[in-house]
């Protein structure tokens, strides 16, 4: 029997600097040239100009918890309960859905400031959140 590993994501050509960034330690998040408006998911037009010109560039790696859920279902072999699914709100703006990593479920609360890590899984590396250290 073979170990069941967490369905990743498949980085696709909008997403490949996301995931190229997060490989090298960095989350990368999309600006637009035109207003400095940050913006996740990646995609084509600004919400707030709607300028098709944007760049990548490195986030701080700092947020807050928006909200959270604990999970006690298991829909995925690989995932162990009960597990968390948390938003993020990064200080730049956009919300990122993700897990917090190093804290028992039952620490989490809304507002807790987090800060990014890497995790690797094969060829994909995510961004997960911890509490933040330097507080």
């Amino acid at each position: 029997m073979t170990q069941s590993t967490i369905p990743v994501p498949e980085p696709d050509e909008a997403s490949r600097p996301f995931f190229d960034g997060a490989a090298e330690g960095r989350l990368m998040l999309m600006r637009c040239i035109d207003c400095q408006t940050w913006r996740l998911p990646a995609r084509q037009h600004c919400d707030v100009c709607l300028s098709d010109r944007y760049r990548w560039e490195p986030a701080s790696g700092r947020g807050r918890v928006r909200t959270f859920g604990i999970m006690h279902q298991r829909y995925h072999p690989a995932f162990e309960v009960p597990y968390n699914v948390t938003v993020v709100e990064l200080e730049e703006g956009p919300r990122l859905p993700t897990n917090l990593v190093d804290v028992t479920n039952e620490a989490i609360y809304v507002g807790m400031p987090v800060e990014v890590v890497f995790e690797r899984y094969d060829d994909v590396t995510l961004p997960r959140f911890r509490p933040a250290r330097d507080l």
